[in-house]
């Protein structure tokens, strides 16, 4: 909803033309689906022009059914994070038209005739330091590209070869906005924003040897980085990095 609909809703409530629940629920207030395990959040498009996502772990996998279902009968499409295998494949069983993207751990089932189409800035560039780290950048990819935005992928690109990440410097800086993964010591980050203009997400990950303490190192050294235009979400959270950047890519009236 944007400002305008929103004046001119508020004027109709003033007025006595709409009623206040009316008025609640063409917002998204009062837009919800209750289950016996979820209460389905199918206001949020309405608030924040994304729709809900699902957290698949620790679902068992006829809920997250029951969840799209609901996020289906809404019109909108449905989008499962860390998934398994076997979680996936009880769900494609009951949902054929789902895609499973097996590297990102990441379900997505369209909705023919409501896909999401922002009005974008540009493109989102995914960078990722190597290929253990691969998973939380697809995350991180599929969840962009499912929403509707283009993304360019530049993979094994650390700082242990510094030449291949300046290889990419055309499509860095044609970006809108970058999101960066890396485990180890998480260098990659302050090197990426070093070089370019536009904000620059961070993903530090739980990839390294013992003293990286599970991601906790890159965290760190990413929350440090000397570079400017960098901001930091939590271990392993791709996801988290593509709703930012899409926030930065997408044009709002």
């Amino acid at each position: 909803m944007n400002s305008e609909h929103l004046r001119l809703l508020l004027e109709s409530v003033h007025q006595g033309t709409v009623d206040i629940d009316s008025a609640m629920a063409e917002i998204g207030l009062m837009d919800g689906r209750t289950l016996d395990v979820a209460h389905v959040d199918t206001g949020r498009m309405k608030r924040t022009g994304h729709p809900e996502v699902i957290f698949g772990q620790g679902k068992e996998a006829q809920d997250i059914v029951a969840i799209l279902n609901q996020l289906h009968a809404a019109q909108q499409p449905g989008l499962v994070t860390r998934l398994d295998d076997s979680k996936a494949e009880a769900i494609q069983a009951e949902m054929p038209s789902a895609t499973w993207h097996r590297r990102a751990r990441v379900l997505h089932l369209p909705c023919p005739g409501h896909e999401l189409k922002p009005n974008v800035r540009g493109d989102i560039a995914i960078v990722c330091a190597g290929t253990s780290d691969l998973p939380v950048a697809e995350e991180a990819a599929v969840v962009a590209e499912a929403f509707g935005h283009p993304v360019h992928r530049i993979w094994d690109v650390g700082v242990a070869g510094i030449h291949r990440v300046l290889g990419h410097q055309a499509v860095l800086q044609s970006a809108s906005a970058i999101v960066v993964v890396a485990g180890m010591e998480g260098a990659l980050a302050s090197v990426v924003g070093g070089l370019v203009s536009c904000p620059v997400i961070a993903v530090p990950t739980s990839v390294g040897y013992g003293a990286s303490f599970n991601g906790l190192a890159a965290l760190l050294g990413m929350l440090n980085a000397c570079a400017t235009g960098i901001a930091v979400v939590n271990i392993d959270n791709g996801f988290g990095a593509a709703m930012m950047a899409m926030r930065i890519n997408e044009i709002r009236s």
